[in-house]
């Protein structure tokens, strides 16, 4: 098989992800299967950050719907990425993985705070390190910390894993019309306004030229097959 064609991966996982078909919280099955996936990568010899969202558990901005102030809300949507975080890294350390958990909001008791060259000594280590707690502030979301981290620890590449396949011009859920992209601009994303990550993340990669992959994780062994250098979902690129 093909040798892997990334030294140093960023994956983006959803809470949403982590929930399989239940309607809350984290499915004991799927985190397994995340787990798995991230291992098969691993094994090939792969750095791998990982960084985890919230929204199975508790979503900042849904929030405000019934009248929470969008700071505590968020700071609530923070400590959900460290639950799922945590849970993560259990499953990973089961499959004899070395890991750390780094929080961007401190909390030495379950965690080291982020620290970047502490974080880059992991990676060159082989463990993997799961970011939580977003950037640390309110009104940024889990994509635009993904992308940053993925910057500051100088990542060939951001993974997003969906539930779809990639980006479609419409949603493919509720529009059977919908067209499949598979390369497209920065500029073009901005300007179409597809809603396959936050114009913050999208205009952060683009600033630094950091390429970005849109893919289905549900279809097992995707990841593997990204990393080795497969054409899987979209790229977002220059």
């Amino acid at each position: 098989m093909d040798a892997p064609q990334y030294k140093r991966i960023v994956l983006k996982l959803s809470g949403e992800a982590l929930m399989g078909d239940q309607s809350f919280g984290i499915s004991a099955e799927m985190i397994q299967y995340v787990a798995d996936e991230i291992r098969s990568v691993c094994d090939l010899g792969v750095e791998v950050a990982v960084v985890v969202g919230g929204g199975n558990i508790f979503r900042g901005i849904a929030a405000g719907s019934y009248g929470m102030d969008r700071t505590p809300a968020d700071h609530m949507g923070m400590l959900a990425t460290v639950i799922n975080s945590l849970a993560l890294q259990d499953i990973l350390e089961k499959k004899g993985l070395e890991t750390r958990v780094q929080t961007a909001i401190s909390m030495h008791e379950v965690a080291e705070p982020y620290i970047l060259r502490r974080a880059v000594r992991h990676l060159e280590k082989k463990r993997v390190v799961i970011f939580a707690a977003g950037t640390g502030n309110p009104y940024f979301t889990t994509d635009t910390a993904a992308v940053l981290r993925a910057q500051e620890t100088h990542a060939e590449i951001l993974l997003k894993a969906t539930k779809v396949d990639g980006l479609y011009d419409a949603d493919p859920v509720t529009n059977q019309d919908a067209n499949f992209i598979d390369r497209i601009t920065y500029l073009k994303v901005i300007e179409n306004h597809f809603n396959v990550m936050d114009m913050t993340a999208i205009s952060l990669a683009m600033d630094n030229s950091l390429p970005l992959v849109i893919f289905n994780l549900k279809k097992a062994g995707s990841l593997e097959r990204i990393v080795r250098g497969e054409s899987i979902g979209s790229l977002i690129s220059d």
